[in-house]
């Protein structure tokens, strides 16, 4: 079977336009002026339709999925990046590293959360060592770019599920004075992530940092902690 073109890919997407769907997919993802996902189009895909678009294109190459990404239909960057991580857990380490410098080689086509929640574990979070790669998170968490910082704090949810916190933790504390709600979303959920593996690791962390924490940060962090519990670190101000 010949390589798929982004043509070939974008008309097989395009069969299963929805435009009604497409209006709330554009309300959900906050794509009105000055909001985070402002300009983005949408075809209206449910995620498993575009999966299933994949299923079709068992293999595409990093050009094509390039070409994706450049698309300002959002289900089309969607697909390129699950494209690059289904590639990425198939390929051998030449090919994983290729896949990695491209993957951060393209961060501001990554550009609303749930492209970035559905790739950067499987790429960057399982390209970087559980606990190393400080190096390539730090320069991402520092970035002024929202889903750079994002990137870095979803990657170590593979490093959790690995059973290592260091990062998480590492990344959370860099991210406590970041103005971006979504970000404290990311870096609650990966603290929550963190706790159901070590609730003692969670309460020393928010045992120094509780008092200061963004509000939504903290909630997230604490959403399995008992009642009495979660009472208590919200009053810890």
């Amino acid at each position: 079977m010949s390589a798929p073109s982004s043509e070939e890919i974008l008309r097989e997407l395009a069969r299963h336009r929805n435009p009604a769907q497409a209006k709330c997919l554009r309300r959900f993802f906050k794509t009105g002026p000055g909001e985070y996902g402002e300009g983005d189009e949408f075809w209206g895909l449910k995620v498993p339709q575009v999966r299933a678009v994949l299923d079709q294109f068992p293999a595409v190459p990093l050009k094509v999925t390039g070409e994706l990404l450049a698309s300002p239909v959002h289900e089309a960057r969607f697909f390129a990046v699950a494209a690059l991580v289904r590639a990425y857990v198939r390929g051998d380490a030449e090919k994983r590293a290729a896949i990695f410098d491209f993957y951060l080689s393209q961060t501001a086509r990554i550009n609303n959360w749930d492209l970035v929640d559905v790739s950067a574990p499987g790429i960057v979070g399982r390209h970087l060592r559980p606990g190393k790669g400080r190096r390539v998170l730090g320069r991402l968490v520092a970035s002024k770019l929202l889903w750079e910082r994002r990137i870095a704090m979803i990657a170590t949810r593979e490093h959790v599920r690995q059973g290592s916190l260091d990062n998480t933790f590492w990344l959370a504390e860099r991210l406590l004075d970041d103005r971006e709600d979504l970000m404290h979303k990311a870096a609650g959920w990966m603290l929550r992530e963190a706790g159901k593996r070590d609730e003692t690791a969670l309460r020393d962390f928010l045992a120094h940092y509780a008092a200061r924490m963004p509000r939504t940060l903290l909630r997230y962090a604490i959403e399995k902690l008992p009642l009495a519990e979660r009472r208590a670190w919200l009053s810890a101000r």
